[in-house]
């Protein structure tokens, strides 16, 4: 959600703070702001973007060696200039930038309202600024004090970014619930709500745990929990390439990202798979797989895309591992009173790793006595550190807010955690895992077929229907969810409204819907359930439909009856979503330019939902 960084150093603040906050807009916002802490401490803030913010500041004095920025995603009052981060206690003795939500501030609102405080915007942040700043003052302690008297005193998520004015020499930053990683620079420090925005300046990173309060100096830093217990930082190192967080030569992050597909797979899967001895080898779940083997019962957990790529990976386990697994909304499972067994094993999928929903229902799953597995994709993020075991994805970083290479990359490990299950239960022949490894190993050079040979059409098909106002997806078996999440990749960037259906339940309701403006998306590629789809595009081929199918380059049949085609190779039944939703993210790419939306910051949406 929000975007957070911050400096301190013998530097100029200023540049590092822009340069941050523009790293940061993939995570979707409507409002920004800086602080600086010079020989007088100036504060800018603007609704709209980065860019409008430069503007508004122009040749206003940035000078200073202190300063943090912000990027809003509006939670309590609306986007405005007043509502924009940072901001300032009543009596100026403190500047704070948060990411989260403070589920108590009404309370605390009415008691420094009591004391005296005026606020002068709807935010719960401007709450938590104002009662630092009273125990600072009336209890005349230290601004570290104050901090961390304040915050046993709120109830809620945070990253925080804090100013104390009466000390100019230092930075201090804290997290509950929302991601925070610190930079540690030659006579400089760094904070920010994630690695990218200050990748360029430093790979030396701390990743603070919750309710650790970070004081932060030029050359010096100390770690702190709430309690005053003093905590030696771990030191680790980013290993990505600053070129993994630029656009190249691509006019769109998500563009850059479909593209990397075939690159982002094989990281996926490369030191994972061996042919002498031949074995799957995913290390981040060797002490627990003997537990996972023998699972009663695997519950997967997920928001959005992560949820469509924990259904691929019901159906493969079930399917190849015989274990029986259910699929949860992680946003639902929270407040519910899901029944967890002793022999039940939670698996929770999050590109971020900060994802509030998925994080919650970690820790209601870990009460209940679970073992709780992760699928993650960026190292150090929350939820490898709240659970026992899991499998980094490896897809890099993902800039666009709609998720592509993510996806694969679940999906990837998903299948390779079916076919491991498989064959440690006796239930998948050696002669089978040999199969599936060298389909495995050809998907990415399939994937970059598909991209060469499927682009150009797929923008001329987008052209023919960017102006309709419904899309209908649907799919069998393993293509379900890809006709899920095709229709989401469609609503979440081009604002067309897109339904994923189960093919056989078009007729339980959906049927009502087509007729000649109604485009169809089909995923088709040959299966077990090919003859019935054949029959449901007949069905609406029938009331005047208009098809877009997705099928196998060998495909004769539906080739004849669909009114657009769009082929992709062939591959084994477990790795066709693999391919088969490159095509559906390449429509949605296309329809939603040629509409002029912001691919890569969608409307109201953020790339990591770090609040309820």
């Amino acid at each position: 959600m929000c975007g957070i960084v911050g400096y301190i150093g013998t530097g100029e603040a200023y540049p590092v703070l822009i340069s941050g906050l523009k790293r940061l807009e993939y995570r979707g916002y409507d409002s920004a702001g800086i602080a600086i802490a010079g020989k007088t401490v100036t504060l800018y803030k603007r609704k709209g973007k980065v860019n409008d913010l430069v503007d508004y500041i122009d040749s206003r004095p940035v000078a200073g060696h202190l300063g943090i920025g912000h990027t809003r995603w509006a939670t309590h009052g609306e986007p405005d200039d007043k509502n924009a981060h940072p901001h300032r206690s009543m009596n100026g003795h403190f500047i704070l930038v948060h990411n989260g939500i403070i589920e108590n501030h009404r309370r605390l609102r009415e008691r420094l309202t009591a004391r005296g405080y005026r606020f002068r915007s709807e935010t719960d942040t401007e709450v938590i600024v104002n009662l630092i700043e009273y125990i600072y003052l009336k209890g005349h302690v230290s601004a570290t004090t104050a901090i961390r008297l304040a915050l046993k005193k709120t109830i809620g998520a945070y990253g925080l970014g804090i100013i104390c004015t009466d000390e100019p020499d230092t930075l201090f930053a804290i997290r509950k619930g929302s991601p925070l990683v610190i930079g540690i620079g030659e006579h400089a420090r760094y904070i920010a709500s994630d690695a990218p925005a200050i990748m360029e300046y430093t790979r030396k990173v701390v990743y603070p745990e919750d309710d650790e309060l970070v004081i932060l100096r030029p050359d010096d830093l100390t770690i702190r929990t709430l309690e005053n217990e003093f905590h030696e930082p771990e030191i680790n190192i980013i290993e990505q390439d600053i070129g993994n967080i630029e656009k190249g030569d691509f006019p769109h992050y998500m563009l850059k990202e479909i593209f990397e597909q075939p690159a982002s797979v094989h990281d996926t899967f490369r030191g994972r798979i061996s042919e002498k001895p031949l074995s799957l080898h995913l290390g981040g779940l060797f002490q627990v797989l003997p537990k996972l083997t023998k699972a009663d019962r695997i519950i997967i957990l997920g928001c959005g895309t992560s949820w469509h790529a924990g259904l691929i990976g019901e159906y493969l386990i079930e399917e190849y591992a015989r274990i029986p697994v259910e699929v949860e909304y992680a946003s639902e499972f929270r407040y519910r009173h899901p029944v967890i067994r002793k022999d039940d094993v939670i698996l929770a999928i999050s590109q971020s790793g900060e994802t509030a929903d998925t994080l919650a229902a970690i820790r209601k799953a870990k009460e209940a006595g679970a073992v709780v597995l992760g699928i993650c994709n960026v190292v150090g993020s929350s939820i490898p550190r709240e659970t026992v075991a899991g499998v980094y994805t490896h897809a890099g970083p993902e800039i666009g807010v709609a998720s592509t290479k993510a996806f694969t990359s679940q999906v990837t490990i998903l299948t390779m955690i079916a076919m491991l299950l498989a064959l440690k239960k006796g239930l998948l022949t050696r002669q089978q895992l040999h199969a599936f490894i060298q389909e495995l190993q050809n998907i990415p050079e399939k994937m970059q077929y598909i991209l060469e040979h499927n682009n150009e059409r797929l923008r001329i098909l987008a052209e023919k229907y960017k102006d309709v106002n419904n899309f209908l997806y649907l799919g069998r078996g393993n293509f379900f969810p890809v006709a899920l999440e095709g229709a989401l990749k469609l609503k979440e960037i081009s604002y067309i409204h897109a339904e994923g259906y189960p093919a056989a339940e078009m007729k339980h309701g959906p049927i009502a819907l087509i007729d000649e403006n109604m485009p169809v998306v089909v995923i088709a590629p040959k299966d077990d359930t090919y003859d019935k789809i054949v029959s449901n595009i007949r069905e609406i081929k029938a009331r005047k439909g208009k098809v877009i199918a997705i099928v196998n380059e060998d495909d004769d049949v539906i080739t004849q009856l669909a009114d657009h085609v769009v082929k992709i190779p062939s591959t084994s039944m477990a790795l066709s979503p693999l391919l088969a939703v490159i095509p559906l993210q390449l429509l949605a790419y296309h329809i939603a330019t040629m509409r002029g939306c912001n691919v890569d910051q969608p409307r109201n949406l953020a790339k990591s939902v770090t609040v309820e």
